[in-house]
């Protein structure tokens, strides 16, 4: 089993040839699409949004999946983060610096 204990260990791992590889594999199978948006009718590709590769069980709590290509989806870099519940992506209403009240 891979190690993926510490942040170190999931860094090596990323940047293993292995990783890369299966990464590249899983872009290719979902067409270099985002699948959360493919799910709401949107199209977003690598020439609209930076692609991830997502572990659907996530690898620090399920290493033993860490290769299993069953595992891991195409998702844009907003839905990834929404998916981590990240409050930088787009999705999030962004309050106004000021409004017309404010004056």
């Amino acid at each position: 089993m891979i190690e993926v204990t510490t942040k170190a260990d999931r860094a090596k791992f990323y940047s293993s040839s292995e990783w890369k590889q299966l990464r590249k594999e899983v872009l290719e199978r979902d067409h270099y699409e985002c699948l959360w948006c493919k799910e709401e009718g949107k199209v977003t590709t690598v020439n609209d949004s930076i692609l991830e590769v997502d572990h659907i069980k996530e690898l620090e709590y399920h290493p033993e999946f860490a290769t299993d290509i069953d595992n891991l989806r195409t998702l844009c870099k907003e839905c990834h983060n929404k998916r981590h519940s990240r409050m930088n992506y787009r999705g999030t209403e962004r309050k106004k610096k000021f409004d017309d009240e404010w004056w």
